[in-house]
């Protein structure tokens, strides 16, 4: 990795006691939660340290982190997300090491999927939770990463109504055990970070910018992603981290998340079952800047290559990016590409949008990682749609309840 100047991009906002107060009470009402309970896990403790024992382990975690480019630790390798960007590191020929606890959040089964695809790469993934401080020590021994590509999360807005305990857990602890693993390693990681673009909340400006105002979160899984730069800033300021922070809005493809409206529609549409499309006030068209995942593997990977190395102290690179398509469509727009593609009609039932922390639109300004990671997306929402239609057909074809493909 070639030494680059050192630079500092830092999103300003004005100060205020006011939001200082806001963000207080935020943190410390999700430390209270924390501590009041953590959600389970698909594996015991004990489990995990079974299948930690022995140097088979050390010595795998050592041959996938192998590279004379980059070595990066993955968080949330078996994600969405963590999935393909775990392997369009290693096809370019970088080392790179996953974790992932297989949580319960959705079908584990389709984890455990992408999991094996990642082992066909050579991939090895460590079974185990990023709150287990002694588990990272371990692998940041072993592995000697040169970046962290943190992944991990509690995704989901509506979620958070069932269970926001396990936000505080995953997107806060787990974004500070993550952090101090890297403090305390040696060499010291880059780490880039997935934000979100929740983070907005309520703001009506559009398209939103870095720059924008994001104190005015609509839900839990937001204000846990704000809470998580605040946090971010801090690491940086003190212990010299370099860190980025990618702002992902409304990810979609192939091996993607079953919670997702395109998803689920998919599903429903073809079994014959009603889907409800929101509306905003006055019949408004709820929108989303979807965003291929081809697109955002692009963008994580620019981050990673632009990233300086982090200092130990003083004055370290922090950053933050729009990761989007910009260029928003109407889930109802999305639905009829969807009944196009599948030759279905779908059953649609137009409801007003319940209070459950989504918001009506939500539209990237890209120009500053245009300007500074490259970043460029491609794929319009019908092509990537295509795609990951032919993915799911392909991947559920074993069910018996799923019609034959319609073209």
């Amino acid at each position: 990795m070639v030494d680059k100047p050192m630079s500092i991009h830092r999103t300003r906002f004005p100060f205020s006691i006011t939001k200082l107060l806001f963000w207080s009470l935020i943190l410390l009402s999700f430390i209270v939660l924390f501590f009041l309970g953590s959600p389970p896990s698909s594996a015991s403790p004990s489990h995990r340290r079974r299948s930690l024992r022995g140097g088979d382990w050390e010595t795998s975690v050592r041959e996938s982190a192998k590279s004379k480019s980059l070595r990066v630790l993955v968080t949330g390798a078996a994600g969405f997300v963590g999935t393909h960007v775990s392997i369009a590191l290693k096809r370019r020929g970088d080392g790179v090491v996953g974790i992932d606890n297989f949580n319960r959040y959705y079908e584990a089964s389709l984890k455990r999927a992408r999991s094996n695809l990642l082992a066909q790469h050579k991939i090895f993934v460590v079974e185990g939770d990023i709150n287990d401080g002694s588990l990272l020590k371990s692998l940041f021994k072993l592995g000697k990463f040169t970046h962290v590509m943190h992944l991990a999360a509690q995704a989901g807005v509506r979620y958070a109504m069932k269970n926001p305990k396990s936000y505080v857990h995953s997107n806060i602890a787990g974004l500070v055990s993550v952090l101090e693993a890297c403090k305390n390693a040696n060499p010291q990681p880059a780490v880039v970070w997935a934000s979100s673009s929740s983070v907005y909340g309520l703001n009506s400006k559009v398209p939103f910018s870095e720059k924008d105002r994001t104190d005015r979160p609509a839900s839990l899984y937001a204000a846990s992603k704000k809470a998580g730069e605040e946090i971010a800033h801090t690491y940086n300021h003190i212990y010299g981290l370099s860190i980025t922070g990618l702002r992902f809005f409304t990810v979609y493809g192939p091996w993607g998340r079953p919670d997702m409206a395109y998803f689920f529609f998919t599903k429903d549409i073809l079994k014959g079952k009603q889907i409800s499309v929101f509306e905003g006030p006055n019949g408004r068209s709820v929108a989303r800047d979807f965003t291929y995942i081809d697109d955002i593997v692009k963008g994580c990977l620019g981050a990673l290559d632009t990233a300086n190395r982090s200092t130990g102290s003083g004055p370290a690179q922090l950053r933050l990016y729009n990761l989007g398509n910009t260029s928003p469509v109407a889930v109802s727009k999305l639905v009829r590409i969807l009944e196009k593609l599948l030759k279905v009609n779908a059953n649609k039932k137009l409801l007003p949008m319940p209070p459950n922390g989504d918001v009506f639109f939500t539209h990237a300004d890209i120009s500053l990682a245009k300007k500074e990671l490259g970043y460029n997306p491609t794929i319009d929402l019908e092509t990537g749609l295509r795609k990951f239609l032919d993915w799911y057909m392909d991947y559920y074809s074993s069910s018996s309840s799923l019609p034959k493909r319609a073209w």
